[in-house]
This record gives C-alpha cells, structure tokens and sequence, in this order.
C-alpha cells in the first residue's frame, strides 16, 4: 500500500512522476472495448431497476452551462433538482446543480434549506487556458460565493506535452484553493487520445488530491464514453487498494437516457464496487438525462409510458 511518504516521492519531480506514470500497466483498448461491451448486456430485474433509477437521480449534476444562462433559468433549474417530479414527492432530490462561477449566489440561494449541492465549473472553462493567478481566483470567487463543490479542467496541452509536474502542481494549488469544497478534476478524455493517456491523467488528478475524476467538459467530443469510464472506475478502485482512500468519478457529456445510466451504474458494481454505488463516489453531469430517468421511473411505478409533456424541459 502507498504511504504518504511513497506518495511524496512519486511526485517529488518531474522526473518521477513521469517514471510512475508511465510505468503504469498500459490499457488493452480492444479489451476495454469488449468488456464495456459486455458489462452494457447485463439485464437488471424490475426491483433492481427501480432502485437504480433512484439511485442514478440521486447522482445526477443537473448542470446548464451555456452563454445564455440567467439567474431565472438557474432558479427554474433549481427548483427541479430540489424536487424533480412534482407530482410524486417520493421521488428524490438530485446530487447537484452545476453552475458558472457568476450565477452560483443565485443557486445558492435557490437550493438553500435542501440536500442539493452547488457545483461551479472554473479555472477557464471549457478550455484551461489561462494563467495560475486567473484559474485560483476563479476558484475563489466560486468558493467565496458559496459553491460546496469546484470541477475544474486540466491543461491538456500541458500533460500531451508531457508536463506532468505542472499539472499536478496546478491541481494541488487548486484543491488548496478549494478550502471546503470538494475537488472533481476534468480531464478531457476526448481530447487526450488514449486510454493509456486517460488511465496515466486519472493518477496524476488522485495523486494530487483530486476528490473526483471527471471524463470531460460536455464541450468535446467523444467524451463519457463506456471504455473511459472503465478505465476511470479502475483508477480509483487501483488508488484505494493502494492508499485506503476512496475518490469518485464523474461521467460528463453524451449520457442522455436511463438505460444509458443504468448500464453505466452496473459497470460502476462489476468494476469499483458497491461502495462506489453512492452520489458521494459516483455522478452523471448531465441536463436532459434527469428527464429520462423521471419517464422511466414513472413507467417502472405505474406502467404506463407518459408523454414528453410529463417533465419540464429545459
């Protein structure tokens, strides 16, 4: 098992910590493929099914990042992650909203008195590109406003590069920034090529402090996609037998129905495990997935399908 003295040396230069990167087992892409394959033919019985698609609401970051984004659009976004179906009190509350740094006082507010946490993308997204200065402040404006959880986003030109160490050191200095909150770290699979590349950024995130991995933006494709999350769930299932710690993994971008869903939690069983099976180890960053999840689980209740007209569209 890595101690904190291990875990030190590791990263203690660049040198290093490319030594351990790249000494990690490579990823069998054609094995990938043919396990996620596998994994998504896994049927789930009816009562089995409804606990999932609790549970998968339960994971979900209901997110809107776009240009055109208003304080009422985030204030209507809120009020459906407090309570996405209306009509059926039962049904529960997602994990998260997530938000842009400016309009996180107002989700703030709009969850106020619910279990629905404040996630707030920074360090210039979508794309990384800025300075340390710009990225921290970023941060701590969100923090300052609120936000209990910060998804920031890697500079991949930086780890193609090969600059290891200065990925790791601009994820430490933004976990610091942090204070409270929690830490996901976007990787960009779709932008880093490999699974090898995906696999080596998954440990650089972990090493240094990251809460969670996260797949990528929404903004690049592919993205979420089910060999990536195998890769992802192996690295922090690899991490905690090596250091005791459990960190999550975050699925962003082109997960859009329940079945999807459903067959990302059984991959999340077969590979992780079961304690991963909680919105504190594992979320969907999705907007238009909850809707799916809400038509389900009424189908799954009632048995009978409703019209697109029985959840609200954002």
């Amino acid at each position: 098992m890595l101690q904190q003295a291990d875990l030190r040396d590791v990263t203690r230069d660049d040198t290093s910590l490319r030594r351990f990167l790249h000494g990690l087992p490579g990823v069998d892409q054609v094995g990938a493929e043919s396990r996620a394959a596998l994994l998504a033919t896994r049927s789930i019985k009816t009562t089995a099914k409804a606990w999932a698609l609790d549970i998968a609401i339960r994971m979900v970051d209901l997110t809107t990042l776009e240009g055109a984004d208003t304080p009422g659009k985030v204030r209507a976004l809120c009020a459906k992650a407090r309570r996405p179906d209306p009509s059926d009190p039962s049904a529960p509350s997602v994990a998260a909203v997530c938000v842009y740094p400016d309009l996180v006082a107002t989700a703030v507010e709009a969850v106020h008195g619910s279990p629905v946490a404040v996630a707030s993308v920074a360090t210039a997204f979508p794309s990384g590109r800025a300075s340390l200065p710009t990225k921290l402040h970023d941060v701590k404006d969100a923090v300052a406003a609120g936000a209990d959880e910060i998804d920031m986003v890697i500079d991949r030109g930086a780890f193609l590069a090969g600059r290891y160490l200065q990925v790791f050191e601009e994820i430490v200095a933004t976990k610091e920034a942090c204070g409270p909150a929690h830490l996901k770290v976007i990787l960009e699979t779709g932008e880093l090529a490999t699974l090898d590349n995906a696999r080596r950024a998954s440990w650089l995130a972990l090493l240094a402090g990251g809460d969670f991995v996260k797949t990528s933006t929404g903004k690049v494709t592919p993205s979420a996609t089910p060999p990536v999350a195998l890769v992802l769930l192996e690295a922090v299932r690899d991490f905690a037998g090596a250091t005791g710690e459990r960190r999550g993994v975050k699925l962003a971008g082109g997960i859009r129905t329940a079945k999807q869903a459903v067959r990302f939690l059984v991959m999340v069983n077969e590979v992780a495990g079961e304690h991963w099976l909680d919105p504190s180890l594992f979320r969907f960053g999705a907007s238009s997935l909850l809707n799916d999840l809400l038509l389900q689980r009424h189908k799954t209740h009632t048995g009978a399908y409703d019209g697109p007209d029985y959840v609200t569209v954002e």
